[in-house]
Order: C-alpha cells, then structure tokens, then sequence
C-alpha cells in the first residue's frame, strides 16, 4: 500500500499493549505529534493468592478495537489510513501465552509478569546451581533465576496444563510473550501468522544468550524449555510482515520493543550514561550502557535495550524493576476502600504534608530489584492514633519514590558515578506531589516531558526507523519539552528518611512460609 502524503505528512502507528491498558497511536513523522489515538483498560485475574493472569482472546479483541477506532479517527483528521507507513508494537514484558499453531486458540490464561506460582520451582532450580547462587546464569543470560522472568511460567504451562502437554507432544505448541502473541494473529494467525519475537523481549525470558541473542542451547536445557516451541528473534527495527487484517491491512509491522525499552528510545536515552524511570503498574529504571553489556554486583539485571535493525550491534542497559508502584492505589481503592478514584491520591496525600512518620512496603508478592526476595510481604510501620488514611496515602507515594531510591543507589554503585537527573515517564508522572516527592528523596532534578506518550513513541520510532522514516537521529543527544522538579529538602532530612524506609524493608521479609 503506497504512503500517500496526507496534511501531517507519513505517519507511525504504534500499539502500545500494557498491562491495565491497550492503545494505538498514530505519530505524525515530521511533528512527532500525536494524530489519532484510543485506549480501551484491560482487566486482570487473581485466581489464587501470588496468581495473576489475563485473558489473551480480550487482549487481541482490545487490540483490534483500538486499531479501528483510532483510524476512524484518523479519518476525522482528514487523514487517510494509507498515510501511515509502518506500525510497531510495544508490550508488557515477561508475561506467557500458550497457544494452537491448527486452531489459534490459547490453551490457558497469560500469566502475567507479576505472577508468583513459580516461586518454588524456581527454589528448586537455584539448588542445581553452584553455591544455590541464584545469579549463577547471570554471566548468560543476564538475569536472577526468579519467578518474574519467562522461562518458569512457560515450564508451568508445560507441567500443569494437560492440553499444553499433549500439543507439544502433537508439535502443534507455540509460547510466547505478548508482543508475540499479538504479531502472530495480527499477520495471519493460522494462514502463516509470523511466530517471532525481538531481542528486547528475548531478553526477559532467561532463555536468550545476551552476547548471542539467539536462544541458548544450554538455557533451555536447564529449564527443560524445548527450543522448538519459541519464536525467532529478531532486532528491534526492521519488516517482519505485514498486518493482515482490518483497516491497515497491508501496513508493514517493522518495530518492536518491550515496553520499558521501548520508553528509553522514546525518552531518546541514545547515549550511554542516560537513564529514564517508567512509573506504572509497576516501576523500572533503564540505564544505557551502550554497546557494553555491564553485569550488576548490586542486584540490577542486564538486558538489551534495543537493537535498530538486524547488522547493527545491540545497546545494552542495567535495569531495576519495582513490582509495585501504580498497583499500590489500586490496593488502596479496590481492596481497602481508602480511594474511590486513583486521581485523588495527590490532594488527599498534599493535604497533611508529611506521612505522619509512617512507612509503606507494598511487597504484595516479593521484592523485585535490588532484593530479588520473594518471601517478602507488604507492612506498614510506624501508625499512631493519629495516622488518617491522607498519612497513608502520601506514603504510598513515598514507597514508589524510596524504592527508585534503591535502584539509583544500585546503580550508582555498578556504574561508579551518580545520575545528574532523573528522566520520567508513566501514567502516574502525572501526579505533581509524586514527581516532586520523587526529586526530594533522590536528591537530583526529576525531567518529565511534556508529550507522555513515551512508551507508545519508542515503538513508532523502531517502526519508522525499518522504514527509513527518522523520527529522531539516533546518534545525537536529543532533549524533549520538559518541566524539571528541583529538590527541595536537604541531605540530611533525605538520609534519615531512607534510613527509616529500610528499616520497614526489613521488617517485610521472611513472612512467606
């Protein structure tokens, strides 16, 4: 389908797949604005306690919506669906379906990233290792052995769910994250659906050789994964296909990117030394390291940040992933009533001023980054009588704002010296109080840019890039629109703070038995 130029010139879609939210996103490629756009909230499912799971079928169907509805309003625009010229796909990480190559149909939920059934399993594999270290893969694949990452919930799906068995013993078994799961169908499903992957999600699973980026022979033995039932990798950059159904039928598919990855190419963290902080369901801290892949003595994970196009070399990053952040207010609304909408939490948290010295470890299922402890449980110290649920309140934000504190220190720690500034993104970015919560208990300038759609950007930058389409250039340091929180406390106020968070993380260990 030729790219007819429309008033806004060729345009990149980007789907944008999260884990409480889908969306498509049409960019213009000479304003790098927004067109056309449309959400649609995804729902989880908590079967058991540690459990979390979601549809797959709903997935694809909100996919779809967004897709069409955003190019009816395209339309609207005075655009026409031809103007875009590639569409790429950003996704919740880590998280696994299994599905019929013959029917298309999934044999069981996705088990999303937040998942804990695997965290005996994994005790049990960290036992085969040398010293029970459970980083002794590291130097592979660049990741802890931990329930978090792919590798054990495609081994569950193997073990526990009869009809997965029987279709890999009948070769008709495939598994994959959601970026997978999403190309699969949308270029033709059982008609020659591409079954393929990018190294950034490849990189999540534990099954990737993170030198190699190709599956690694001696992973899947560990894990008793057979090699057969994974996609290709592929970079991050280039035409895999094209869509083979709706209103972009014929649009090449040439971007993909998980998405914390992909918000650091949105963020144009380009540079080595760059960093940026995703603040959403969960909250992940990406720090370029260029073509050096760095391995972490404080916790961090390696994982490949992007590769734009199949002869260029990879970019690497370390990364901290907080499990809980965003989540946390959807505890304090749908489970302990203290919300009736997440958009009071910033007036209700400004309204006291501090947290009345009280102290939230929202560790629902385990410590991510830097702990990497999964017996760990949410607590609350430090109530009094006169602690109200503003108190509260204001300290869940605060427990989002300490636990980036641990990554940046992580961090500091792997990489010798401290980050000047903090760059930002994410659904919760736009509460103030939070952003300037955030630069008080860092103690570094906190830049959010003014265009929030980051995320969705990465994507369609990957997209356009595939297409010759440059969004940005790649080899310069680039700056966005962006207001700037300053810190505003003192060294010492900040430390004893710090100081009384790790006390709280102490006191949340050891309480899964």
């Amino acid at each position: 389908m030729p790219v007819v130029q429309g008033k806004h010139g060729p345009l990149v879609g980007a789907i944008d797949e999260g884990t409480s939210s889908a969306r498509f996103l049409v960019f213009s490629a000479e304003t790098k604005q927004i067109v056309a756009k449309h959400q649609v909230p995804l729902s989880l499912i908590y079967p058991k306690e540690g459990w979390v799971e979601q549809d797959p079928v709903m997935i694809l169907d909100v996919v779809r919506e967004c897709i069409s509805k955003a190019v009816d309003n395209l339309v609207e625009e005075g655009c026409y669906p031809s103007d875009i010229a590639a569409v790429g796909i950003t996704n919740q990480r880590e998280t696994v379906v299994a599905w019929d190559k013959a029917t298309g149909k999934p044999f069981y939920n996705a088990i999303v990233w937040q998942d804990m059934r695997t965290s005996h399993l994994v005790e049990e594999l960290t036992k085969k290792l040398p010293n029970g270290d459970k980083n002794g893969l590291a130097s592979k694949n660049g990741l802890p052995v931990s329930p978090y990452f792919s590798a054990t919930k495609i081994v569950w799906l193997i073990k526990n769910v009869p009809e997965v068995k029987i279709a890999l013993e009948e070769d008709r078994l495939l598994v994959g994250t959601i970026d997978t799961w999403l190309i699969w169908n949308l270029s033709g499903g059982v008609n020659n659906g591409l079954h393929i992957t990018d190294v950034s999600n490849a990189s999540r699973t534990m099954l990737m050789h993170i030198d190699t980026l190709k599956w690694d022979p001696s992973l899947c033995e560990f894990f008793d994964v057979p090699m057969k039932i994974l996609p290709e990798i592929r970079s991050s950059s280039e035409k895999y296909g094209e869509l083979a159904e709706g209103k972009l039928q014929g649009i090449p598919i040439s971007g993909v990117l998980g998405d914390q990855h992909a918000a650091l190419v949105g963020q144009m963290c380009f540079q080595s030394g760059q960093a940026k902080s995703t603040y959403g369901t969960g909250c992940f801290l990406l720090y370029n390291t260029g073509e050096k892949r760095v391995e972490s003595k404080f916790g961090l994970v390696s994982t490949v940040a992007y590769q734009m196009g199949p002869h260029r070399k990879p970019v690497y990053a370390l990364e901290g992933s907080v499990a809980v952040a965003g989540a946390a207010f959807n505890w304090l609304r749908d489970n302990v009533d203290m919300l009736s909408d997440i958009s009071q939490s910033e007036a209700l948290a400004d309204s006291v001023g501090n947290t009345g010295d009280v102290y939230f470890v929202p560790a629902f299922s385990g410590l991510y980054a830097p702990y990497w402890i999964s017996d760990a449980r949410g607590v609350m110290c430090g109530i009094s009588e006169t602690t109200s649920r503003s108190h509260i309140i204001r300290a869940t934000l605060e427990a989002v704002c300490f636990q980036t504190r641990d990554i940046l220190d992580a961090m500091n720690g792997d990489c010798g010296f401290p980050l000047s500034r903090l760059q930002v993104d994410g659904g919760m970015t736009a509460n103030h109080l939070l952003m300037q919560l955030q630069a008080d208990l860092v103690g570094i300038p906190v830049v959010r840019p003014k265009m929030a759609e980051t995320t969705a950007l990465g994507a369609a930058l990957a997209a356009g890039c595939a297409q010759g389409i440059d969004l940005f250039d790649l080899e310069k340091e680039q700056r966005m629109a962006s207001d700037v929180f300053e810190p505003k406390i003192n060294d010492d106020e900040r430390n004893e703070r710090y100081n009384k968070w790790k006390m709280a993380v102490e006191r949340s260990l050891g309480w899964e038995t």
